[in-house]
């Protein structure tokens, strides 16, 4: 009898890589997609027995027929103002439809308290899908490895620097890759049921180091700017993005400035067998995005 595995974000760094690890997995497992946009997710179309889904939370029919013979769920919301609502209504979703397992995608230190906002959010969802009565598993990752491409790759690539507010404090930075493995994992073995697993790399580095390793690769000088908080603000206010969205980034940078995202953890080793990438495994795989 085969499973139907729906991963909501299906686009995004981490929703499109369990998609494509589960694509590659033996067994009757079936995967659905579930995306805002059809024409965002015309790349996943390629991979083998994945079905594409329209997820649109103005359209309740949308969500309903997402959810329909699910079994399981990899749960992805996105960084909006209302995604903790966004989430609760996948959460019921999933109860409706008598989906057995959920796998969230949270954050590192998000059963911290008082905690940073990043964290708060994602854990009242986390409660709600405690409350559900539905089997969960949470993953709580580190910064991620591919932020690199995401923020920093056009000036690295136009400058030969990247500009961040965080000084020499160090981050135990993840690939993507590594935290799709453990959800994969949890999503198609037993004995993850109730398990909350923090995800790292396997080293902390400050961005200083990043930028040498970055150098290495590439073979171009890259440097790294620390900037003051308020040039981040000023920045973040130019390319428009929302008051609540960059004052929940400063407060995470200014986490990782004061070094306590330092922590590294083994989870990627023990719930997949195998270690996780180091960053200058990641930088070589993606140079030509640097270059």
């Amino acid at each position: 009898m085969h499973t139907t595995i729906l991963v909501t974000g299906a686009t995004g760094n981490v929703g499109r890589e369990v998609v494509k690890q589960l694509s590659m997995l033996d067994g009757d497992i079936r995967v659905r997609a579930g995306v805002h946009s059809i024409i965002k997710g015309e790349n996943l179309k390629r991979l083998p027995g994945v079905e594409i889904v329209e997820m649109d939370f103005e359209d309740p029919e949308s969500l309903h027929a997402a959810f329909t013979h699910a079994d399981k769920v990899f749960l992805i919301t996105p960084f909006a103002d209302d995604q903790i609502e966004m989430a609760k209504t996948l959460v019921d979703e999933a109860k409706k439809a008598g989906v057995k397992h959920i796998v969230k995608l949270s954050a590192l230190g998000a059963h911290a308290e008082p905690g940073i906002q990043l964290g708060r959010w994602h854990r009242e969802i986390e409660k709600y899908i405690e409350q559900s009565g539905i089997s969960y598993t949470f993953l709580r990752p580190a910064s991620f490895m591919q932020n690199y491409i995401n923020y920093n790759a056009a000036s690295i690539k136009s400058e030969g620097k990247f500009y961040q507010p965080i000084g020499e404090g160090k981050v135990s930075y993840v690939d993507t890759r590594d935290i799709a493995a453990v959800g994969v994992e949890a999503l198609t073995s037993e004995g993850h049921e109730g398990k909350i697993y923090d995800i790292t790399g396997p080293e902390a580095l400050s961005n200083y180091e990043v930028a040498q390793l970055l150098s290495e690769v590439t073979g171009k000088q890259v440097e790294f700017v620390d900037v003051p908080e308020s040039d981040a603000k000023k920045a973040m206010t130019e390319q428009e993005t929302p008051e609540w969205m960059a004052d929940a980034l400063l407060e995470l940078y200014s986490v990782q400035k004061a070094g306590h995202s330092e922590k590294t953890t083994d989870t990627v080793a023990q719930v997949t067998g195998r270690k996780p990438h180091t960053m200058q495994q990641f930088l070589q795989d993606h140079k030509d995005c640097f270059i």
